[in-house]
């Protein structure tokens, strides 16, 4: 996907040309015994001369993207499943011989993944057989095509020893989500690439709601808002902004990224948030009988929830075609007299490339009335806006809501569960924030209410570090942090969740432009230091407290426990101040979750430690020979914060374990240090600059898709103060100058240079 079916054979690739394929596959037997392709199979026998054949016949007319053949030498796990009709599936996965154990759980996820969609969205499956291929070379994650999927073993390899809960969650919600497309996607695809959020931005949402369904769902929406603002924020907000469905592309391996996938998935949630569950149910079953077969569009799409409800999603509609994040700025005011509280909202969309001005959404904000004692406010009447429920529908730029028969002044908890993907722009005081991280309904709620009371502190810390200033810290925000994290009451993943402080990039997002990693950097390490100084024996009892006991599994309570003592482990290593908590932890792991946690932990607070010299030799010595924990190795090396990560990434570039022709291991070390090292990259020299135009100018004649996806880092220059924004500038101009640029890699730069 998109073109490589040109590449193959004349034909138009367009996703809407549909066709029935029978494929017949002719191969040298010893060196190609296993012959795949889409649909059913229909024999094979031999041909003479050492060859053999297979035939595959798939009757379900699908686009030529979706078209798959393997022939190879694998190894292979079988199971079946039964579907709701009483069908028999077939069921294989292959990957590398020697590997096999560790499809496990990709075999379970896969099953579970099965029955889900038919229980919720009733959709069965529809061939005789359902495979997937994994192997350790490919550039993306995974891809749907129809009953063979091919993935990258990255997302199907896992065992206790190697693989960290995320891995295994990760494997989870990749497996479901390329199991989706068979109806989001194939069953019904695309009439053209502009319309690709039809299947990705609709297929993201099955399987986050699938995750939801298996582990916590507050957990599961805090760590895909985490993922959302990281990611596709700071893309909505720079030069490479577009609409969720865009109107132009050059390149269209450019085209699949986190606005029409993450941004895509959160349109669909908001449609289900307007309709509710059961409208959203409705309009999902239309869709299917409309357009089961068919190529569809946007516009299709969302006629069938407007059909089957009777609703009016025209204004709606302008999160396709409008890019940008809004900007609702929230006040509010309460009469006592009256029983009246009263909120003022304006919405702003900023301007994008190519649009300076744009119309009023339809945004929907949950919210909840909270009163001082933690119960909440039913209003008697409502005015000013619609409300349906607990959701308020903001259309106009400006509009003012009074709620009557509130007996006393509440705290509004506003756009709860992130019910709309906005910046919100209010300033409750913060024991407001303080009452809501403690005593919301909405666990999500309460988890932003942290942040929002971080975020103000560690933005002035950042300001006060640039200016030379001692940095001081709010005691309410170290207090709920350490009241949330002890509270048993509420599940560990949730806790270690709300023990994770906004990010550099969050930081860097909240201030705006004129950003300094550095000073970001050092204001949020002293008000880290701050909360892990503040009750040091809390974190001890919450690292001793939640140690797993008996054989690893990765159940969501299990992986739970683990990120929450992890986390304690993290502030620990701040208030101890030696390296030896971390080094025991590292010794006694017998996980991986726990191993590279501890592994982290040693590298990142304390580099030049004897113990974790030794602890990163015994971790490359143990695991040499597996390419995905060493892609760990790299990672967790090309993170350590400071001007030291350029030199020691060029060291690592040196190892006989660096690959440069395997995309996970450069994604691992040079995709990773440019992602996620904010000091180590953004010197103030520009030598991280340089190095990452060096790298992608010499990656770009290779793997031209690598190149542009590794480029994307820099997406943010423009933020940067002007001594650093200059030399990205010269960086980017050096990539563009650059002779016989792929047209992935010339499309990136030229729009960053131009934005």
């Amino acid at each position: 996907e998109a073109e490589g079916f040109r590449r193959i054979t004349f034909y138009p690739d367009r996703p809407v040309v549909l066709a029935v394929y029978t494929v017949n596959i002719i191969a040298v037997k010893a060196s190609c015994p296993l012959l795949l392709s889409n649909g059913n199979f229909l024999g094979g026998a031999g041909y003479g001369e050492g060859k053999h054949f297979a035939a595959w016949f798939d009757p379900h007319p699908k686009p030529s993207y979706l078209f798959a053949l393997v022939a190879g030498d694998l190894g292979v796990v079988e199971d079946t499943f039964t579907t709701m009709s009483g069908r028999e599936v077939t069921l294989k996965i292959y990957v590398e011989h020697g590997k096999e154990p560790r499809a496990a759980y990709a075999m379970d996820a896969l099953k579970r993944s099965m029955k889900w969609d038919e229980e919720v969205f009733g959709c069965e499956y529809d061939l005789d057989i359902f495979m997937i291929v994994a192997v350790s070379d490919f550039n993306m994650g995974a891809m749907e095509n129809k009953g063979l999927n091919v993935f990258n073993d990255k997302y199907v390899l896992a065992d206790p020893e190697t693989a960290t809960d995320q891995d295994y969650a990760n494997i989870e919600a990749i497996i479901a989500h390329e199991y989706f497309h068979n109806w989001t996607g194939n069953r019904v695809t695309c009439r053209d690439w502009f319309q690709l959020c039809l299947k990705e931005g609709l297929t993201v949402y099955r399987d986050h709601e699938f995750s939801a369904d298996q582990r916590s769902r507050a957990v599961k929406r805090i760590a895909e808002v985490r993922h959302l603002k990281s990611e596709q924020f700071p893309e909505d907000a720079g030069p490479l902004a577009h609409p969720v469905r865009p109107t132009t592309y050059r390149e269209i391996n450019n085209f699949y990224t986190t606005t029409v996938y993450e941004k895509g998935s959160e349109v669909t949630r908001m449609i289900a948030t307007i309709l509710g569950r059961d409208g959203f149910k409705k309009g999902m079953d239309l869709y299917f009988e409309r357009h089961d077969g068919d190529a569809a569009t946007i516009e299709d799409f969302v006629k069938c929830f407007e059909d089957a409800n009777g609703a009016d999603l025209g204004q709606f509609s302008l999160w396709y075609s409008q890019a940008g994040t809004p900007l609702v700025s929230v006040s509010s005011s309460y009469d006592l007299a009256r029983g009246e509280f009263t909120l003022s909202l304006e919405q702003m969309i900023p301007p994008t490339p190519g649009k300076a001005t744009k119309e009023p959404m339809h945004i929907p904000l949950r919210f909840g009335l909270l009163l001082a004692d933690g119960s909440e406010a039913t209003p008697g009447a409502v005015s000013g806006a619609e409300v349906t429920g607990d959701v308020l529908h903001l259309k106009q730029r400006r509009q003012t809501v009074t709620f009557s028969g509130i007996a006393s002044r509440p705290v509004v908890s506003l756009n709860r569960s992130f019910s709309a993907p906005i910046n919100l722009h209010f300033e409750p005081a913060p024991a407001d924030l303080a009452q809501i991280a403690r005593h919301d309904s909405d666990l999500f709620a309460r988890w932003q209410a942290l942040n929002d009371l971080a975020l103000p502190n560690l933005v002035e810390a950042a300001r006060k570090a640039r200016a030379g200033e001692p940095v001081e810290t709010n005691a309410v925000l170290a207090d709920t942090l350490i009241a949330i994290a002890g509270d048993e009451a509420l599940e560990p993943a949730f806790r270690a969740q709300a023990l994770a402080l906004p990010s550099e990039s969050d930081i860097a997002r909240e201030l705006g432009s004129n950003n300094d990693p550095d000073a970001i950097r050092a204001g949020r390490e002293a008000v880290l230091a701050f909360v892990a100084k503040r009750d040091p024996a809390a974190f001890a009892r919450l690292f001793d407290a939640n140690r797993t006991e008996g054989a690893f599994t990765p159940d969501a309570a299990s992986a739970g426990q683990r990120a929450l003592r992890n986390a304690a482990l993290a502030y620990l290593a701040v208030s101890d101040g030696t390296p030896a908590r971390a080094a025991q932890a590292f010794a006694s792991a017998d996980n991986m979750t726990d191993l590279s946690a501890a592994l982290t932990v040693l590298a990142h607070r304390f580099p030049d430690a004897p113990e974790t010299a030794a602890a990163l030799e015994a971790f490359r010595a143990r695991f040499a020979d597996n390419a995905l924990v060493i892609d760990k190795w790299f990672s967790i090396q090309s993170t350590i914060p400071g001007d030291g990560a350029l030199a020691r990434v060029k060291a690592l570039m040196t190892s006989p374990l660096f690959n440069k022709a395997n995309p996970n291991r450069v994604r691992a070390l040079v995709g990773t240090f440019a992602f996620s090292n904010p000091t180590g990259f953004n010197r103030a020299d520009g030598a991280g600059y340089r190095f990452l135009a060096e790298q992608i100018l010499e990656i770009d004649p290779k793997n031209p898709q690598l190149a542009a996806r590794i480029l994307t880092s820099m997406r943010s220059w423009r933020a940067l103060e002007e001594v650093r924004s200059d030399h990205a500038r010269n960086a980017l101009r050096t990539i563009a100058a650059g002779e016989k640029l792929s047209s992935d890699v010339s499309d990136i730069v030229e729009r960053m240079l131009k934005g």
